[in-house]
C-alpha cells in the first residue's frame, strides 16, 4: 500500500454530492437491503468499524467488494475458521536464508477495507487479532509497530449464535464496532431482480461489478470523512446522546448498559447520518436514527426478558420512546 496524500476536508454540497455518487454505484450491485448499505455509508464516513450478523448468502462478501470498487479501494477477505491463528490476520517474520535474518510478511489486514467472515467461528485469541487494528490503526508484529494506511475499515460478518461451530465474540472487541447491523432475506420483488441479473446471459453464479465505476479515492475519502467531522453538533443534542446511553445502565431488563464508547459512538454516526440527509448540522433525529445499530450490542439482557423472547432491538425501541428529546 502506498502512503495516501493528504487533502482539505471536503464539506457542504461536495461531501454530499460525492456520498450520493458512492451510494448509486454501490447499488448497482448491492441490491435491496437499502437500509444496511446507508448504515455502512454512515460507519465508513464517520471512520468506524461494522459487525454484520446474518445467515450465509446474503451478499455481505459483495458489498465489500462493490464499495472498494466504487472507491478505489485496496480490499482483502479473510475466512475465519476454527484453526486460524493470530498471525494468520497480522503476518508474522520470516526467516531470510539468503540474508540471514528474518523479515515481516505483513497479512491480510494491511488494506483499506477488510472483509473478516464469519469472525465467530474462530476462538476468541484469533478474533483479538483485529483489537489493536480496529481501534489503534496499526499491528504489531514480533514486537514491532506498523502503522495501517488511512482509510482503514473492517466489516465483520458473524453467524447466528444458535447456529452450530460458533464463538460469542468478547465484550472488549464487540465494543470497538461502532454499528451492528443485522442482514435479513431480501424482499420477493428484489430477489427476482437479483436471480435476473446473476443468471442473465452469464455461467458464473455470482454478480458482475463491471458497471460499478470507481467515484472516489483513498484520499477524498479521508478528506470526506474529516469533513463530517465537522459537522456541528448541538450542546443539547451531545447532551441527548449522553442521556440515551445513560437510560440503558439503569433501564429494567438490561444486565449490562454501554459505556461512554457508546455515547461516542452515537454523537460519530449522527454526524454521518446528517450528511446523508444533507445536512451540515445533526438534529435529536439522527441521533435516534443510529441508536438501534450503534447500542445493540452494547448492552446485555437480563435472563428473564430473552425468556420471553425479547431482542435488544424491542428494549432500545422503547427506551428511546421514554427519554426526552431536546425541544427545536
Amino acid at each position: 500500500m502506498t502512503d495516501t496524500p493528504a487533502l482539505p476536508p471536503i464539506t457542504g454540497d461536495a461531501l454530499a454530492g460525492r456520498v450520493a455518487a458512492i451510494r448509486a454505484e454501490v447499488a448497482r450491485a448491492f441490491i435491496g437491503q437499502d437500509d444496511v448499505l446507508d448504515q455502512v455509508l454512515v460507519a465508513l464516513l464517520a471512520g468506524g468499524h461494522v459487525l454484520i450478523e446474518g445467515v450465509p448468502g446474503l451478499g455481505k462478501t459483495l458489498l465489500v467488494r462493490a464499495l472498494a470498487r466504487a472507491l478505489a479501494l485496496e480490499h482483502a477477505r479473510v475466512q475465519f475458521t476454527p484453526d486460524l491463528m493470530p498471525s494468520d490476520i497480522s503476518g508474522h517474520a520470516v526467516y531470510d536464508p539468503e540474508k540471514g535474518d528474518f523479515r515481516i510478511r505483513r497479512g491480510p489486514v494491511f488494506t483499506n477495507l477488510l472483509l473478516a467472515d464469519e469472525i465467530n467461528r474462530a476462538p476468541a485469541k484469533t478474533q483479538s487479532a483485529l483489537l489493536e487494528a480496529m481501534q489503534e490503526g496499526q499491528v504489531t508484529i514480533e514486537g514491532e509497530s506498523f502503522q495501517l494506511e488511512r482509510p482503514f475499515m473492517a466489516l465483520a460478518t458473524q453467524n447466528p449464535v444458535e447456529q452450530e461451530g460458533t464463538y460469542p465474540l468478547p465484550e472488549a472487541q464487540l465494543d470497538r464496532f461502532l454499528f451492528k447491523l443485522l442482514i435479513g432475506y431480501p424482499r420477493h420483488a428484489d430477489e427476482v431482480r437479483m436471480v435476473a441479473e446473476v443468471t442473465g446471459g452469464r455461467g458464473g453464479g455470482d454478480f458482475e461489478l463491471d458497471e460499478v465505476v470507481p467515484v472516489v479515492g483513498a484520499a477524498e475519502l479521508v478528506a470526506m470523512q474529516q469533513g463530517v467531522a465537522q459537522v456541528t453538533v448541538d450542546p443539547a443534542v451531545l447532551d441527548y446522546a449522553v442521556r440515551i446511553v445513560a437510560a440503558t445502565r439503569q433501564w429494567p431488563g438490561i444486565a449490562l448498559g454501554a459505556g461512554p464508547r457508546g455515547s461516542i459512538a452515537l454523537v460519530r454516526a449522527a454526524r454521518a447520518q446528517a450528511v446523508l440527509e444533507g445536512r451540515d448540522f445533526t438534529t435529536p433525529d439522527d441521533i435516534r436514527a443510529v441508536a438501534v445499530p450503534a447500542l445493540r450490542h452494547r448492552i446485555a439482557l437480563a435472563a428473564e426478558l430473552q425468556i420471553d423472547g425479547q431482542s435488544p432491538d424491542d428494549v432500545l425501541r422503547a427506551l428511546l420512546a421514554r427519554v426526552e428529546a431536546p425541544r427545536k
